[in-house]
Formats: structure tokens, sequence, C-alpha cells
């Protein structure tokens, strides 16, 4: 059961770690998310049945994740769509994209292909257990993604995107193209949900196009309770804190769906469940800054005195 939670909490921190890029740091709210992830499936999926490389298959994946986050940063730049709206423009062609890519079919089974989890398995067979296995590859594969996102947001350009998100006219002002960065971003944004599709696709054993529903939410569930973990700037400390809500999150979903039974809820209601937890999370946000604003003020009263 922990190791189940653990295996999930890591596959869709790749989706989160692409939510909180475009919500938290490009402040760039991105319905992309539920075309992107189930797109990132089914092209693996695909991909896999035909026999080529995993590795191939990852960077493909990304690729047309990063492709459908730059369509999305394309509708808003050139023709002054709101993000919101370019994003649920961009999600709702990627549904049609999504068929055409398995040929006409709603899903696609994996059962009998070989995939990248498969193997790892197969290699430690006899070794360490098949869940230990599957949890220690996604802890490598996570830890990898996330010391390349740090290393990334370090750099001039990554800084400058985070620039963006607080202060876009500062950022023109710097002589910047916001447009450009805002390409990049929502582009590597999708291309981490994607992946995340390609690995949940694998671990499910098959892809669908309805996949992706709700992806969104979860993800913004997911960093609002990674807030809560533990306060920081730090770009390490924020991307880390983001895995733990994904984890923390599954382990909700988890109690929802296995213990909700006591109290007349079924996995039909995860979604409400998801909704509520969002609610609750943007009261207390909002009651912590009322909180730290009085102290604040407290604080320069008794200088004043």
């Amino acid at each position: 059961m922990l190791e189940g939670i653990l295996v999930e909490g890591l596959i869709y921190s790749l989706m989160v770690l692409g939510v909180f890029i475009t919500f938290r740091i490009l402040d760039f709210p991105d319905l992309t998310v539920d075309g992107s992830f189930p797109l990132g499936a089914v092209i693996m999926a695909v991909l896999l049945v035909k026999g080529v490389n995993p590795l191939v298959c990852l960077v493909l994946v990304f690729a047309a994740g990063f492709a459908a986050g730059t369509v999305t940063a394309l509708i808003h730049n050139k023709l002054k769509v709101p993000n919101l709206l370019a994003g649920i423009l961009t999600m709702t062609m990627l549904y049609s994209v999504n068929i055409r890519i398995l040929g006409n079919r709603a899903n696609i089974p994996l059962l009998r292909t070989k995939t990248i989890l498969s193997q790892v398995i197969g290699a430690a067979s006899g070794i360490i257990p098949e869940g230990i296995t599957l949890l220690l590859f996604m802890i490598f594969v996570v830890a990898v993604v996330k010391l390349l996102l740090d290393l990334f947001f370090h750099t001039d350009l990554g800084l400058t995107l985070g620039a963006l998100g607080c202060n876009e006219q500062m950022v023109i002002t710097q002589g910047v193209n916001p447009e450009g960065l805002k390409i990049i971003g929502v582009g590597i944004s999708n291309g981490l949900v994607a992946l995340s599709g390609a690995f949940a696709a694998q671990y499910l054993g098959f892809a669908d196009v309805n996949m992706g529903i709700g992806t969104v939410v979860s993800g913004l569930a997911s960093v609002m309770i990674g807030e809560f973990l533990f306060q920081s700037n730090k770009i390490a400390l924020l991307t880390l804190r983001v895995i733990f809500g994904s984890i923390v999150f599954k382990g909700i979903m988890y109690l929802g769906r296995y213990y909700g039974y006591y109290i007349k809820m079924t996995p039909n209601d995860l979604k409400l469940i998801t909704g509520i937890l969002i609610i609750i999370s943007l009261i207390i946000s909002k009651n912590r800054e009322k909180l730290s604003l009085l102290r604040k003020n407290n604080k320069k009263g008794g200088v004043m005195k």
C-alpha cells in the first residue's frame, strides 16, 4: 500500500512540477495540462507498441509536450487571447489529436508490451521486490528531473522566468521579450506533464484519451498541499515540497478511495474531495496572509511607540 502511494506520488510529481512552473513561477494559469498529460501517455504507448527505444520515446514525449505548451503560448502571445482561454483551446484540440495518434481508438493496452518499468523490474527480478524496484527507479527519475530544474532556475534564463511571473513590466524594461520567455516556460511545464503521462501509462498498463480529465486540478491541489509543509523561497526547497505535496495528495486520495465507505463515499467523490482540498487551502492561505500582515503592523506599532 505505502509503496503504491509513493510510486504514484512520484510519477504524478512530474506533472505537479509542471503545474508549479506555470501557476506559481510564471503566474500563467494553464489548462493545457489536461490535454498534454494524455498526449504523453498515448505517444509513449504507441511508440512502445511499435518497438521504439524507450529513451527515444521519452525524448519524443517531452518534445510533444513542449510543442503543446508552445501552441498555448503562441495563441496567448500572438492572438492576445487570455492565458486561461488559450489553454482551454489547446486542451480541446489535443483531445482530437490524441485520438488520431491512437488510430481513432479511445485507448490502447500495454499489458503485453515491454515498457521501461517492466524492463527495470525484469532486471532486478529475484533480487529486489517489484514494489521496491519501482520505487527506487522513480526516486531516481524524479531526483534527476528535480536537479535539472534546480540548475535551470539558477541560470540567467531561469531567474528571468521567475522575474517574469513577479513583474512582467520589469522584465520588459530590461530589454527581454516576455513572449519568448512564456513559450519556454509553458513549453517546459507541459513537457514535464507529458513525461508524467508517459510513466503513468506504463504504470497503469494502458493509455486512454480521457486519463487527463481533472489533472490540472489535482496538480494545483498538490502544489497547495506542499506549500503547507514548510516555508521557503529557495528553488531547491520549493521543488522538493512540490514533490512531497504530490505524495501527500495521493495518500489522501488513497484514504478517500479505500476508507471513504465508512461515511458513504465512493470513488466518484474523489473529484469533490480534490475541489474541497483546494478551497480549504485557499482559505488557510488567505488567513495566513492576514495574520502575517497583522504581525507586521503590530511590530511597526510597537516600534512607533
